[in-house]
């Protein structure tokens, strides 16, 4: 989705039809097109509400600090993507560039980590990072996360693993994989730390990247521009120099998911874009969006917690983008959702059938079945063609004759039949059809 150009794909971006417009690289998603957001956004939330996750809604703005130690003060997040200001107390604050460390301090100053563990939470919501405006990426980011915290088991990191494959398989994505490798410990990660450190600095770098070299080296293995990589291809790898712990928690991970059927596939180059992970990190991935080709992924965060000043527990999670899924779907050729606004469209012939039906609309709504009116005295022509614009699978239409014979005519728009019904038993029957019962 190219949003600098407010436009190019299916899902209908509002166009500019007046002196203002939303603010460069930040969607907006309207009916029809909203639908498929809703319904990618709850998809991949309700894999996770089947595995035992507790509904968390964060903060839009943190402590800026809160950031800066969570995320990595050598990341391009803190140093070049978030949208940081003071508030009117001249306190220095952040639009969330991410979950995982806003969930953390919630889970601290709440005393969650006290009681029943793993904390297991599940959120979703618009995170913020100031990049360049392309397709699949955008200022303002929608995700889906979850974090598991408390429990440093195999087991638990193939389970954050297996919900999000379980959430885009349930909303009929195919063409994505499962990369995943190990980032090692504090029993391996020192030692890789300085052999990978003592590689780098042998190489011809660009003064900041030498910069990032001597800060964080493993950030340098990111680094997509072409001449880095060739440079730093024969790097060490941390994977080859996994300790004994940690080499056995990563194949016991495997273990887990080849039990659970969940396809992967082992990149020993990966390099997430934040410095809290350790051990198990993954991505999934979808070659149908090109560059951004990454489509969600995670890892375990095992010193974060104690960073933030809460207990040294263990954690792990994932952020999923609902806006790359739905470009993941669309590249093959899939949508989610239906676009239809309701199920049944009532249509009055008169002021005395108006009455009657809004009366009956919200019978039917308290029955659970989604039901809109042809509202403004419109003609029969022209309410006829507002319920076929609203996707209703049934219109509803009621006349004078039909309030003498206490009955209306309900037609179905999928085939055209149309039939009159009795008005005491029509809930009942409106819902067992739209049952499929």
């Amino acid at each position: 989705m190219d949003l600098s150009g407010r436009g190019g794909e299916n899902w209908n971006i509002v166009t500019k039809t007046s002196s203002f417009s939303a603010p460069k690289g930040v969607p907006d998603y309207v009916p029809p097109g909203s639908a498929e957001f809703v319904a990618v956004r709850d998809g991949l939330l309700r894999a996770a509400r089947l595995a035992g996750y507790g509904h968390i809604e964060l903060p839009i703005f943190e402590d800026t600090g809160l950031f800066a130690r969570g995320v990595g003060e050598s990341t391009d997040v803190v140093t070049k993507e978030m949208y940081t200001f003071a508030d009117r107390g001249d306190r220095s604050v952040t639009l969330r560039p991410e979950g995982t460390a806003g969930v953390m301090r919630a889970v601290i100053e709440h005393g969650l980590d006290r009681g029943q563990l793993p904390v297991k939470l599940a959120y979703s919501g618009p995170f913020f990072r100031y990049e360049r405006p392309q397709a699949g990426r955008y200022r303002q980011l929608q995700q889906v996360g979850v974090e598991a915290i408390g429990i440093d088991d195999p087991a638990l990191d193939a389970e954050v693993i297996a919900v999000a494959d379980a959430g885009f398989r349930s909303l009929g994505l195919e063409g994505f994989r499962l990369e995943l490798t190990s980032l090692g410990d504090d029993t391996c990660r020192p030692q890789y730390r300085e052999l990978l450190q003592e590689f780098l600095l042998e190489l011809p770098l660009d003064e900041e990247t030498r910069r990032r070299a001597q800060l964080n080296p493993l950030r340098v293995l990111d680094d997509k521009r072409p001449q880095v990589r060739d440079m730093t291809a024969a790097a060490p790898l941390m994977i080859d120099h996994l300790s004994e712990s940690a080499k056995a928690h990563f194949e016991q991970v495997l273990g887990h998911l080849d039990a659970l059927g969940v396809p992967y596939v082992v990149n020993p180059r990966m390099v997430r874009g934040l410095d809290y992970y350790t051990k198990t990190t993954f991505e999934f991935v979808h070659d149908g969006l090109g560059a951004q080709s990454g489509i969600g992924g995670g890892g375990r965060y095992d010193g974060l917690m104690a960073e933030l000043g809460g207990q040294p527990l263990s954690g792990i999670g994932f952020g999923l983008g609902v806006d790359r899924t739905m470009l993941a779907l669309q590249a093959e050729g899939k949508s989610a959702g239906s676009p239809a606004r309701c199920e049944v469209f009532g249509v009055p012939m008169g002021e005395a059938a108006k009455q009657r039906l809004v009366v009956l609309a919200a019978q039917l709504r308290a029955g659970g079945i989604r039901v809109d009116l042809a509202y403004g005295g419109r003609g029969v022509k022209g309410a006829m063609k507002a319920a076929d614009r609203s996707g209703a699978r049934f219109t509803l239409v009621l006349g004078e004759r039909e309030l003498a014979e206490d009955s209306i005519v309900v037609k179905d728009m999928g085939t055209g039949d149309q039939r009159q019904v009795a008005l005491p038993d029509l809930v009942e029957v409106l819902r067992t059809e739209l049952s499929g019962s």
